[in-house]
């Protein structure tokens, strides 16, 4: 199993929204080059991070992630959900190691990604439950168990064998990821399964480990001390 340290950046600084909601920022760092220090010092060997100018369509962070790639070496995972092969690519000459893709293109486009960029290379998101109504128009589509599974299969015959799973009713809260849906999922459509979400104790990591899922994506517990990432490290190796 592997474990994703997050980094959530907005005009350079380190920060959570809650349901793709630009007005529930919370800030946590103004320096996310010492939030990917931190983590290498900590024996990260990925970490996830997410542009939100790009998400909210307030411009990009590119430079900014291409300079963190560079100066913190390890493998870095792109999440937010780029929605064509040329956001894709541009997110892999800023050094990116995994791309991960929003659904809404289906099937052609996966296809259309996965030829052009490399499956191996790229994730699928799918974010399941859904926010209440009334939530941000940035919030991410939502999908049902069948309309999940459908979408990983389809991903899985481009050649993309990993997805980003997460119940977008957990997410941002610290109440717990849906282990049991992301597993379901996992043997349902014969992928990879990386749960994010709500993860907010080492037993919730262990349990992960234990349900036989690819890995967890981390952060608002990280950055309110809820637990160590050499303590999540740790779990998550047994």
């Amino acid at each position: 199993m592997e474990l994703y340290p997050a980094i959530d950046i907005r005009a350079g600084r380190v920060v959570r929204v809650r349901r793709g909601d630009p007005g529930s920022e919370r800030l946590y760092h103004t320096d996310p080059l010492a939030v990917a220090e931190g983590y290498a010092r900590d024996g990260a060997r990925w970490i996830h991070v997410v542009d939100l100018d790009h998400v909210f369509g307030a411009g990009n962070q590119s430079a900014l992630i291409a300079d963190l790639v560079r100066r913190v070496p390890l493998r870095w995972q792109a999440g937010g959900g780029a929605a064509t092969a040329e956001e894709a690519e541009a997110l892999f000459a800023c050094g990116i190691s995994r791309v991960i893709m929003r659904p809404a293109g289906g099937a052609a486009l996966l296809q259309d990604v996965a030829r052009r960029c490399g499956g191996s290379r790229l994730a699928l998101a799918l974010d399941v439950a859904g926010p209440p109504a009334g939530a941000s128009q940035h919030a991410p589509r939502a999908l049902d168990h069948a309309g999940a599974v459908a979408l990983a299969r389809a991903a899985a015959s481009a050649g993309i064998g990993t997805v980003v799973y997460t119940d977008l009713a957990l997410e941002g809260r610290l109440g717990g990821a849906d282990v049991g849906g992301a597993a379901a999922l996992a043997s349902a459509a014969g992928v990879e399964v990386v749960v994010s979400g709500g993860i907010h104790s080492l037993e919730e990591i262990s349990a992960i480990c234990a349900a036989g899922l690819a890995g967890a994506v981390v952060g608002r517990a990280l950055y309110e001390g809820t637990f160590t990432l050499r303590e999540a490290l740790a779990c998550s190796s047994r």
